[in-house]
């Protein structure tokens, strides 16, 4: 943004905040006399590897970007992205008379300012700038009222920026050399992939449990309507006394855990048919007041699961959603533990309550909602809409993906000042005598709302989509103890006990925070990476481990336990809190942490760091890895001898040893959930031809032929002979060819596969003699002639088209755009955001969700027979939340071949003299230091 000429009463004053859009918004509400420019997040960090390291440091300070012999002394450097915004600011600040630090009110924006002083090194007054929303008057409430950089903020952050470091650069290496390269460890990162793996193993480790009871559906005689039904439906509980067994009577395994009458299905029939003229009266009728007060308003984990749950959002689409309204001006700051209110936003909401609903559901006071979230780091309020009035969801203009999360945060927002919702929660015990003299006894609760509350603005999800809301109202039959009821029908059902859900992201994040594990400012990040780097996939909305995880959770298990251990990760964020609060200090317990018990241990412990039986030394579980066995890390038994064993191309399964006699081996599908993994399954995949299957021998060439399936599909190649050179000038490929898709493994004939390797087949020439080739390619079957290349409609027409043919196929014009529109692979229903329907199509880089607007390509995750309508939409709003596509590269390419054809040559002959002789002088200098940038910043640093 260019400065403004104009100048206020007071000199030029520059305010520096994070981002491209706050600086616009907060721009206008500045005006003249204020320059607003971004940092564009943090302009200095940890170096993301040695290269980034100045020369002057070498060892472990170099692979580390800190060092830890010198009290952990981090290594700075700006970011090579950031050099020229950081030139930019130094310009604007030469010509400012003031310095208005305005990064957010946290532990990164403190940090983000402190970084800016160090870089920028003003010699003008510095003054810190913090609002919770951008508004006029809390903007200009800013710029009046600025404080102190709080350096205890920044200590805090800089200790668990340090921190996460040390665990990310050192752990990392272990998975790299013990399971796979370019895999990464980190504090919360590890933690949160093991909770989701111990779900998978309880769901291997599952039994399921048959039970069956019965349901009645008992008739008053009466004639119903609204108020007063006539039937009322009600389920066996006690048979004689005895209660009947239901899915939580049954452990793990199956087994009943308590003593209950377990029905199978020949007694819960023979039970019904001894009912069938039963007399039945009501025993008892229970009527309890019923009160629901409104849930609290937003803070970021309790919106993250809520738009999980209602807009089918991720939680990382969700936080890029509430930035965009962050920054525009339309809800407070949207990374915050606190769940209290400003007198300013109560005002607000009462104000719309009385408006919107009347005065009948006005508390006579203000509602406040106490902290549930243990050392909540921030004083901001909940996420609320912005401003002393707030805009109604049609006054804001907005539309799609901000529309909705506004509304869901307004509604919340003034529903926590809503009267409770009250009514009544009945339940009617209804009792007969079987024929074969048994006493069985039935029940049915209901729940009648009399005054909605809060509920008429809004009412919370629930992670189980079987589950009923709130609002849900069961009418009975208006019936006393004593009333003769009829059985009208007696059904007998048959049940099943489920293993334990899987997690979403909504139901993960709520289990890291009741743990209190990590911060929640974190956690959408946290589920990125996890499901980036492969740990976790999704099915649907659930998370799914990989195998890839299974291997990295048992070794960080094994030889890494207290890092991954729930109680010690809490333990030291309680750690982490007591630094920032200035009741521990920052290097006596990082000495702890990485180098163990010594020489530190007393002043650590007199520093206020607890007990001691929770800090140890990293350096040392990291260094002496000869306990570790790769293998033994990496496999898991499947049952009757089978192992899964997860490989550096990714999860295969064997019986027994490699090169004994009958040896099986065969891959995995990347994308299987383990619990799906059965020995029968295994049994399939062992029994599908895999390895060298012999087709016979070339006549051509004497060489043998074989059909192998490799992890891209079935595929036919030739074994040459021994001796044959595979690298150097001097290599020889062997002939390989896919097969078609009509073909597969068990019918594949030798004629075929020297068929298939024939291929590119020379079908004729064009009058100018310009040979035309049949090829099979990346997008299937199709012809080229010079650089004109034609599809072609089957792969069978590679052999079969004729000169003739292709001939023609080339005298049409060839077809410009897109072809015509392929048929939807599946229908998913209508968009909540656009209101258009959803299908699954086949595009040229593979299957993607669209709506006609919005299209985006299904992950590694998905396939199109499993996708469900939920998943659909959440692809389609984490498309919308990234926004278009930048364009820029595009131009500048175009621009690009605007120098001369002699220029270029000149260039090239330049370039070509000068690379023997540099490479010869750099390789050996640098050859280190790249390979270790390049491994470090595979490694993650972060939570």
């Amino acid at each position: 943004m260019s400065p403004t000429s104009e100048t206020a009463k007071g000199g030029r004053r520059l305010v520096i905040v994070e981002s491209p859009a706050k600086a616009k918004t907060i721009k206008g509400y500045l005006g003249p006399g204020y320059v607003v420019e971004a940092s564009v997040g943090h302009i200095r960090d940890l170096p993301n590897g040695a290269a980034e390291v100045p020369d002057k440091y070498t060892g472990e300070v170099r692979r580390l970007g800190v060092d830890v012999e010198n009290d952990f002394e981090p290594i700075y450097v700006v970011n090579s992205d950031k050099k020229a915004q950081v030139k930019k600011l130094k310009d604007l600040l030469k010509d400012s008379d003031e310095l208005f630090l305005a990064t957010d009110e946290d532990r990164e924006g403190e940090a983000i300012a402190w970084h800016l002083l160090e870089v920028l090194k003003p010699k003008v007054p510095v003054k810190r700038m913090v609002f919770h929303e951008i508004t006029k008057a809390a903007i200009q409430g800013a710029v009046a009222n600025p404080r102190e950089l709080n350096k205890r903020m920044v200590d805090a952050q800089e200790t668990r920026r340090i921190l996460d470091r040390l665990y990310g650069y050192e752990v990392s290496p272990v998975l790299w050399k013990k399971v796979m390269p370019r895999l990464s460890a980190g504090r919360v990162q590890s933690v949160a992939t093991r909770l989701v793996v111990e779900r998978e193993r309880e769901r291997i480790a599952f039994r399921s449990a048959e039970y069956w009871d019965l349901t009645g559906t008992f008739g008053t005689g009466r004639t119903g309507d609204a108020s007063d039904p006539s039937q009322l439906v009600a389920r066996l509980t006690t048979v004689d006394g005895k209660r009947i067994a239901q899915g939580r009577d049954f452990n793990s395994v199956g087994q009943l855990k308590s003593d209950t009458l377990h029905l199978d299905e020949a007694n819960a029939r023979a039970l019904a048919a001894a009912l069938e003229n039963t007399r039945f009266a009501v025993r008892s009728v229970e009527s309890k007041p019923y009160r629901r007060s409104p849930y609290a308003p937003f803070r970021t984990t309790t919106m993250q699961q809520e738009a999980s749950r209602k807009l089918g959002f991720g939680a990382k689409a969700t936080m890029q959603v509430a930035q965009k309204l962050y920054e525009n001006g339309f809800i407070t700051y949207m990374r915050t533990d606190s769940t209290t209110l400003s007198d300013t936003a109560v005002t607000a909401a009462r104000a719309q309550v009385t408006q919107l609903y009347g005065s009948d559901y006005l508390p006579d006071k203000p509602r406040t909602y106490a902290g549930k979230v243990k050392n909540a780091q921030e004083a901001h309020e909940a996420i609320r809409p912005s401003g002393d009035r707030f805009r109604t969801p049609a006054e804001t203009g907005l539309t799609g993906d901000q529309f909705r999360l506004y509304e869901l945060i307004w509604k919340r927002t003034v529903a926590s000042q809503m009267k409770d919702a009250i009514g009544n929660s009945v339940t009617v015990k209804i009792g007969g005598t079987a024929a074969d003299g048994r006493d069985a006894e039935f029940s049915a609760s209901g729940k009648t709302i009399t005054f909605h509350g809060f509920m008429k603005a809004y009412v919370e999800g629930a992670d189980d989509p079987n589950a009923e809301l709130d609002d849900r109202e069961r009418r009975l039959p208006q019936v006393s103890e004593g009333d003769a009821l009829t059985a009208d029908e007696i059904t007998v059902d048959g049940h099943a006990t489920k293993p334990p859900a899987r997690y979403t992201e909504a139901s993960l994040v709520k289990e890291l925070e009741e743990r209190e594990i990590g911060r929640p400012s974190t956690y959408a990040s946290i589920l990125g990476t996890i499901l980036d780097r492969g740990y976790v996939f999704k099915k649907g909305t659930a998370l799914v481990p990989s195998f890839l995880s299974f291997a990295v959770v048992n070794l960080l298990e094994t030889h890494f336990g207290r890092l991954v251990d729930y109680d010690f990760t809490a333990r030291m964020e309680d750690d982490l809190d007591r630094i920032a609060r200035g009741e521990a200090q920052a290097v006596p317990w990082l000495k702890r942490f990485y180098f163990g018990e010594g020489e530190d241990a007393g002043s650590a412990a007199s520093a206020g760091n607890g007990d001691g039986d929770h800090l140890g030394g990293l350096k040392e579980l990291v260094t002496d890895l000869g306990a570790i066995d790769a293998r033994e890390i990496s496999s898991f038994p499947v049952g009757d001898g089978i192992l899964l064993r997860v490989g550096r191309y990714g999860p295969y399964i064997e019986r027994g040893e490699k090169d004994a006699e009958g040896h099986q081996r065969a891959d995995v599908p990347d994308d299987l959930p383990p619990d799906e993994l059965t020995v029968e399954y295994a049994e399939e995949l062992l029994a599908k031809p895999s390895g060298d299957f012999a087709l016979g021998t070339d006549p051509a060439s004497g060489h043998e032929i074989i059909a192998k399936d490799g992890r891209y599909g079935p595929y036919v190649t030739e074994v040459l002979p021994e001796g044959t050179p595979k690298t150097g000038k001097n290599a020889v490929k062997p002939r390989t060819a896919s097969l078609f898709k009509s073909m597969s493994l068990d019918t594949v004939t030798l004629e075929d596969a020297l068929k298939l390797m024939s291929l590119p087949r020379v079908v004729g020439t064009d009058a100018e003699g310009v040979e035309i080739t049949a090829q099979n390619g990346r997008y299937g079957p199709y012809l080229k002639k010079g650089t004109d290349s034609r599809s072609i409609d089957t792969e069978e027409q590679l052999f079969s088209i004729t000169q003739e043919e292709a001939l023609e196929i080339y005298s049409k014009p060839k077809q410009r755009g897109r072809a015509a529109a392929k048929p939807p692979l599946k229908e998913l229903g209508e968009d909540p955001v656009s209101g258009k329907p959803v299908v699954v199509k086949d595009g040229r880089f593979g299957a993607y969700v669209t709506d006609g607007e919005t299209n985006a390509t299904l992950r590694a995750a998905d396939s199109v027979e499993d996708i469900t309508a939920e998943r659909g939409y959440e692809l389609l709003a984490e498309k919308r939340a990234k926004g278009p596509a930048k364009k820029t590269a595009k131009k500048a390419a175009k621009k690009a071949p605007a120098k001369k054809t002699a220029a270029k040559k000149t260039a090239a002959k330049k370039t070509a003299a000068k690379k023997t002789t540099a490479a010869k002088k750099t390789t050996t200098k640098t050859a280190a230091a790249k390979k270790t940038a390049a491994s470090a910043a595979k490694a993650s640093d972060s939570e």
